[in-house]
């Protein structure tokens, strides 16, 4: 890979995302100055050429104005990352939040922010453990004019227009959409329509683990990765997250390795929530999230293949289970 428009951003947070969308942003010629509260991971990015820094003010001194800064914490340490940012920054510079925040604390944090001259950026993002290879899906709120000076690193952090075949009957120019990442609207549009996406995630997967609890439960003696891998082939119901759980099923047949404790980690309640205030039923989706309150109760097979599918994009351990090693995605 080799950008046409190489920018320097810097990266706040290098966890399993983080880490990875750094690396993903210097292998296409990209220079990322990196900060977080434990030394290590900065060590470990300065080792493959980013510039660390091991305070905020040093962070901000190393990136060039207008700075752009991605911020990739838990939603819950976002605002008191953006309070010991703000006094440091200048105007015009812009801050891309890149987890999971609430949709109107974005709303709030840009009217904010704005006052100071500064940009907020909320992207919603999501591809998992395997992003850094394949590309993340980037849907993105704020003003136009921020979105516009940092399209050339969501175009480098999107999987781009290769990664899948173009939807028959569609013609013309490719599009954003196509590429990977999407300008959505005004500040919270971005971390809305992920919030949508990961309400539907939680119906997919509920799908799926009752379908196979059903097959496991029957009076045949199915192999449910071979039932899995079928639907791979020309079923209306393959997916990735299918892919994923024929590796699952082909590597613990029984999932005796996976409790089916599985976490929710907001968005599947504001989904909700926001269902509730527009009068949409959303019955799939509302029942979904209970099944995820009920698996900290009692695991049932169906839970199991939830939790395992969830480890497998995300690498999302369950509570009290050590952390799963990265399996290579199926063909």
């Amino acid at each position: 890979m080799a950008t046409d428009n190489p920018m320097q951003l810097g990266m706040i947070g290098l966890g399993r995302m983080g880490a990875n969308l750094v690396l993903r942003l210097m292998a296409d010629g990209h220079r990322c100055v990196v900060y977080d509260v434990n030394a290590a991971p900065v060590e470990e990015l300065a080792k493959e050429g980013a510039v660390g820094a091991t305070k905020l003010e040093d962070f901000v001194a190393k990136l060039e104005k207008p700075r752009a800064i991605w911020i990739m914490v838990p939603a819950g340490y976002v605002e008191q990352t953006i309070t010991q940012l703000r006094p440091l920054l200048s105007e015009g510079d812009i801050l891309i939040d890149g987890g999971n925040s609430y949709y109107r604390d974005d709303i709030t944090r840009a009217k904010e922010l704005k006052a100071d001259g500064l940009h907020y950026v909320d992207v919603g993002t999501s591809g998992g453990v395997w992003g850094l290879a394949e590309g993340y899906s980037l849907m993105i709120g704020g003003d136009e004019k921020s979105f516009a000076h940092a399209e050339p690193l969501f175009a480098t952090i999107a999987p781009g227009v290769d990664a899948a075949e173009r939807t028959p009957g569609r013609t013309g120019d490719i599009a954003q959409p196509e590429k990977g990442y999407l300008y959505c609207g005004t500040s919270g549009a971005g971390h809305f329509v992920k919030m949508v996406h990961n309400g539907i995630e939680y119906g997919m997967l509920a799908a799926y683990g009752e379908g196979f609890e059903i097959l496991e439960k029957s009076e045949f003696p199915f192999d449910l990765h071979q039932l899995a891998q079928l639907w791979l082939h020309g079923s209306v119901v393959r997916s990735w997250l299918l892919e994923l759980a024929e590796t699952a099923l082909r590597t613990d047949p029984n999932l005796r390795d996976v409790r089916g404790y599985v976490e929710d980690s907001g968005e599947g309640r504001w989904t909700i929530q926001a269902a509730l205030e527009e009068a949409v039923p959303a019955d799939v989706l509302t029942a979904a999230l209970y099944v995820r309150f009920r698996s900290r109760q009692q695991h049932t097979f169906a839970e199991k293949m939830l939790s395992a599918m969830r480890q497998k994009f995300g690498g999302h351990v369950e509570a009290g289970a050590a952390k799963p090693s990265a399996t290579k995605k199926s063909a």
